[in-house]
């Protein structure tokens, strides 16, 4: 059985972007394979949260994990603050990290270009970091989305080095996990290509969303005049409202407003009310599953300490041996 590792940044709610690229893929995992998913609480702090704010986003991302279906039975669930092992991992492959290598990181430029003011030595080694998360669990696949891509190609280069240079054969390579299948990407409201949280409130809908947050969303939603001649291609913000109603809708319904669009009768307005109401009852579920999971903290307190046991065994093993290998022996 491969084993699989992922993880989310507790940054607050998830939404439907998070759902369809990550989390409904974990469902279908947790029952064929090893996995172990986590909450990545150290990635966050090179934002620098409040302990407060930390908290909150951990335990609002834990609740939104097990409302969507992860099974703390089937599926180790755990906060990566709670495994040390983690961190230790992560020295280790600092020691064998570029500074060059990690400044040519596509995602360390952009962070840098958009927080001059923190640039963090966190920022820097976040490879080595999220190789740390998934080698330590010697981990055979790893479900990433298109911007973890060249991370994921970093964490093969790290975990090769380490093979190299103590002369083993022990981390296994990881690939991206491939389910086969095009995987779902969830637009925008504002007219962009991604949905996500860092785009702003009014972009993305969120998996706890009250009914009336969902359709003032949706109305907001960009749109334009309308086509003006039959089998018009759609401009991007057009293309994101079929792409959501593909997502949330009956097939029926897409079918109707997309023939009402080729024949250049579509009104935009019936078209949102109508993908409003499928996302409210597309999320109904996640929420009332939501409310009973935060009024149980004895539940939640349970599943995090189950997960910490259960991933401290395997990490456990895995940095004994490496000390092994590094040459750091007891007297």
């Amino acid at each position: 059985m491969d084993t699989v590792v992922s993880g989310i940044r507790p940054t607050g709610n998830l939404h439907l972007g998070n759902y369809f690229g990550a989390l409904k893929n974990f469902i279908k995992m947790q029952n064929e394979n090893n996995c172990y998913f986590f909450i990545a609480d150290y990635h966050s702090l090179t934002t620098h949260p409040t302990p407060a704010d930390l908290h909150g986003n951990v335990k609002s991302v834990l609740i939104d994990y097990l409302a969507a279906g992860l099974d703390p039975e089937k599926a180790t669930l755990y906060l990566q603050s709670d495994l040390p092992e983690t961190a230790e991992l992560y020295l280790f492959l600092n020691m064998n990290a570029y500074l060059g290598e990690l400044e040519r990181v596509t995602s360390f430029k952009d962070k840098a270009r958009s927080q001059p003011d923190n640039i963090n030595a966190g920022l820097l080694t976040y490879p080595t970091l999220m190789a740390a998360d998934i080698i330590i669990h010697k981990a055979h696949k790893v479900p990433v989305g298109k911007d973890q891509e060249q991370h994921l190609e970093m964490t093969r280069t790290f975990a090769n080095r380490f093979n190299r240079l103590y002369k083993v054969d022990y981390f296994p390579e990881p690939v991206a996990y491939n389910f086969g299948e095009q995987l779902i990407k969830i637009p925008g409201l504002d007219g962009s290509t991604k949905m996500g949280k860092s785009e702003g409130e009014g972009n993305a809908i969120f998996l706890n969303d009250e009914p009336a947050v969902i359709r003032k969303k949706i109305m907001k939603a960009v749109t334009d005049s309308g086509p003006t001649e039959p089998n018009q291609p759609k401009p991007q913000a057009i293309e994101n409202i079929f792409a959501l109603m593909k997502a949330l809708s009956a097939p029926d319904t897409l079918a109707h407003f997309e023939e009402a669009y080729n024949e250049c009768r579509i009104r935009y307005g019936d078209m949102k009310k109508q993908l409003a109401e499928d996302a409210i009852a597309f999320t109904e579920p996640f929420r009332e599953k939501m409310r009973e999971l935060a009024a149980d903290d004895n539940y939640l307190r349970r599943v995090v300490n189950m997960g910490k046991e259960k991933a401290h065994a395997s990490a456990g093993q895995t940095i004994r041996e490496v000390r092994e290998i590094i040459g750091f022996k007891s007297f």
